[in-house]
């Protein structure tokens, strides 16, 4: 395994997005499985055709408030407004082939009532849709062995950024940005800018996460989370653009999978190699 760096590092926050492309629920602690974090992108909103909606496209979608609660999810409008109750799909309910970029997987069916009201505030015919506990949608096998699963994320189980390399893009940026631009689930702090692009392994407590590639940036980075929509300027990818240019895209952030599952908090040193 080698040896950690002599770093004060340590979890600054943590983040769950129940609902993929909905607002990120802040933690204080996690647990850790195969998939991500407990509970982290298990629904999805999808077309009439199983094809995955994102807010690269609908960026209403930021401003949906999805917690889990006993037996199913909370969809409320930003501020708990509006609030609809909705029950897990039974694991041998109705199901839909959805379409998460080139990966097809099984999603069950939420319900009438959840389609309706998603649809009404996309302005988008629409269904909501559930990763059961047996479905299985394996990680992209050129980063991470055979039977290694991912939730609807967008290809792997975690996303990691840290402080200092947010510090340095606003440095740089006339408006600074919050990290939610970046949706990550782990944010760690005490690095120096971008010295996670070096890392292959970290570990919090007993978890072991590996650490397998950049994360190539898009559009939805400029959506304000706040408003719900794309800002006019193009930022922060625009100049994230001018020195984070790679081979692959803009990069922000490292992609990881789970070595050794188990729990975390915020606060909780991280040895990295």
């Amino acid at each position: 395994m080698g040896y950690p760096q002599r770093m004060p590092l340590t979890v600054s926050h943590l983040y769950r997005y129940p609902l993929k492309s909905a607002a990120p629920l802040s933690l204080d602690a996690a647990d850790i499985e195969p998939r991500g974090i407990a509970g982290d992108r298990r629904w999805m909103v999808v077309s009439p055709e199983g094809r995955f909606l994102t807010g690269r496209r609908y960026p209403m979608l930021t401003l949906i408030e999805a917690r889990p609660v006993a037996g199913g999810l909370l969809l409320s409008d930003r501020g708990g407004q509006d609030p609809l109750q909705v029950a897990c799909p039974p694991d041998g309910g109705p199901s839909l082939p959805v379409v998460v970029w080139d990966d097809t997987t099984a999603g069950h069916l939420a319900g009438a009532a959840a389609d309706a009201w998603l649809s009404a505030r996309l302005g988008v015919d629409c269904r909501l849709v559930y990763m059961a506990a047996p479905t299985r949608r394996q990680v992209d096998t050129r980063y991470a062995p055979e039977g290694d699963v991912v939730s609807f994320a967008d290809g792997f189980p975690l996303l990691l950024a840290t402080d200092g390399s947010l510090a340095d893009l606003n440095g740089r940026l006339s408006v600074p940005v919050g990290m939610a631009r970046f949706r990550p689930n782990i944010v760690v702090s005490g690095v120096a800018p971008f010295a996670e692009d070096g890392w292959s392994e970290l570990q919090i407590g007993a978890v072991v996460l590996g650490v397998v590639k950049p994360c190539a940036r898009c559009v939805f980075t400029t959506v304000d989370p706040q408003r719900g929509e794309r800002v006019a300027d193009g930022e922060p990818l625009r100049t994230l653009a001018t020195y984070r240019k790679q081979a692959g895209g803009v990069m922000f952030g490292q992609n990881l999978t789970v070595r050794q599952p188990g729990r975390i908090a915020v606060g909780d040193p991280v040895a990295v190699w």
